[in-house]
């Protein structure tokens, strides 16, 4: 019988190479040391020129460098040795994404989304709606982004571009709804969240409101850029 999967003693002296390699890349990308990640996913290619996920690693590393064709080629060539891993679609999609490269992005966005088994479908479903609303297209954005957090509610990373999207369509009541579910929890406050509340409530016309959030983004985050807006009066920004 053919097995999928293959046990530590399976593994040829340059497996093993390769997997340690990569190992010590991950944890170097991950404390943003990304030269020192690049060197050791070039060792882990050395061993294993064969191994997806080292290239999907190269990838991401020359993307965080701004170097996008070296990433690009990475990305195409972890897709050519894994075609089905909806990681590596998602991770290339937000690449593309990144590159202003709207459509191409949404598309991989959704193949990875369509694979059996795929798991990390709340992350795929909010980098698509992020990514369809810096494309301009909101309504699409706004469907997106409601199916994701229909999904995790209380996920204040989906919250917060879909009361973005709301506001940007004019729907102010909703995305007031959505806001006050952050506003509950003084962790999931931020200076972005604090901002947007004060440019929904001042649309809305609610005075106080607006002044309460206004009050909160000046005391907790004085340095912030949008502490800087508002003191400047620049609501359209």
């Amino acid at each position: 019988m053919q097995r999928d999967l293959r046990a530590t003693s399976d593994l040829s002296d340059a497996d093993r190479l390769a997997q340690v390699r990569l190992e010590l890349a991950s944890g170097y990308f991950a404390r943003g040391q990304t030269v020192v990640a690049l060197d050791e996913v070039k060792r882990a290619l050395a061993a294993r020129p064969d191994l997806a996920p080292a290239h999907e690693l190269r990838g991401l590393i020359h993307a965080q460098l701004g170097e996008s064709a070296q990433a690009e080629d990475s990305f195409r060539r972890a897709l050519q040795l894994a075609p089905r891993s909806g990681d590596t679609m998602h991770n290339y999609g937000w690449f593309l994404c990144q590159q202003r490269r709207w459509s191409e992005a949404d598309g991989w966005f959704s193949r990875a989304l369509e694979q059996p088994g795929y798991r990390a479908v709340e992350r795929t479903g909010l980098a698509q709606g992020i990514c369809q609303g810096r494309a301009g297209d909101l309504r699409q954005a706004r469907q997106t982004l409601n199916r994701v957090v229909e999904r995790d509610p209380r996920n204040p990373a989906s919250v917060y571009p879909l009361a973005e999207v709301m506001f940007l369509l004019g729907d102010d009541a909703a995305a007031r709804a959505q806001l006050q579910r952050l506003q509950g929890d003084a962790e999931l406050v931020n200076a972005q969240v604090l901002w947007l509340a004060v440019k929904v409530e001042r649309r809305l016309g609610d005075r106080e409101a607006m002044q309460h959030a206004a009050r909160l983004l000046v005391a907790r985050f004085p340095a912030s850029a949008q502490a800087v807006l508002y003191r400047e009066g620049r609501f359209d920004e």
